[in-house]
């Protein structure tokens, strides 16, 4: 009886497939590592990862405007209450006052909720309404309440009044602004709207130095307009 003591090739051929398949990912592995490693060394010496605004740019591009320019001017209050007719305007404000409703009402007679009532509001006394717990502050700021105040009331309650209990975050457009204060005008109100004139075209490109027999215009024009010159609204606020 004889011993095989011959090799089997099969068993080989498998540890040596299994040994390339395991140095072949210890490259893959090896390598993912090391370009990670790299990018990370890259992004912290060359700040990659805190891309920086140059103090100087390379070159001006003409009519680009840089983001952080300020955008256009808002309207007054006295172009947007004649931006449209009184009755599209008022009807505009109603459509807005809807957010006051739950605390407010305008109506002639109407009770007292979270806040006054506002009927009539317009062109009275700051925190006048009978009945109702104004803050001190409210109190103490004092006026009338006019087209300008009620715009600034309006846009930022507790900066405009500092310590209010009004609750109101505001309208940021100077529309919805001057659509419910038309609205509440037109509530018991009645108050004449503030003149406004749209400046004539090219006005802005006039001289800045003076201009040669400006002052005998001037005098010509004031004698021209007299009392009959718009006087500008208040700037006290009322409630």
């Amino acid at each position: 009886m004889t011993q095989d003591t011959s090799t089997n090739p099969t068993a080989d051929v498998q540890k040596s497939g299994g040994d390339l398949f395991n140095t072949a990912a210890g490259w893959v592995l090896f390598a993912a590592g090391l370009g990670l490693g790299l990018s990370i060394l890259s992004g912290k010496y060359f700040h990659g990862d805190k891309p920086e605004r140059p103090e100087k740019m390379g070159y001006v591009v003409e009519g680009v405007v840089e983001e952080d320019a300020a955008g256009p001017a808002e309207m007054s209050i006295e172009e947007a209450l004649n931006a449209k007719p009184q009755a599209e305007l008022v009807a505009a404000g109603e459509k807005v006052f809807a957010k006051c409703q739950s605390c407010h009402n305008a109506e002639q007679g109407g009770a007292n909720g979270v806040g006054p009532n506002l009927y009539g509001v317009l062109g009275a006394n700051v925190a006048n309404h009978p009945g109702f717990s104004y803050s001190a502050e409210l109190k103490a700021h004092g006026g009338k309440w006019d087209w300008d105040s009620m715009n600034q009331w309006l846009k930022n309650p507790k900066a405009y009044v500092p310590g209010t209990k009004m609750g109101f975050a505001g309208l940021s457009k100077v529309e919805d602004r001057a659509a419910v204060a038309a609205y509440l005008n037109s509530h018991g109100s009645n108050l004449p709207l503030p003149a406004f004139t749209p400046a004539a075209e090219g006005q802005n490109d006039a001289p800045n130095g003076p201009v040669e027999g400006a002052d005998a215009g001037a005098e010509e024009a004031a004698g021209a307009l007299g009392a009959d010159a718009p006087v500008s609204p208040s700037t006290t606020e009322t409630e």
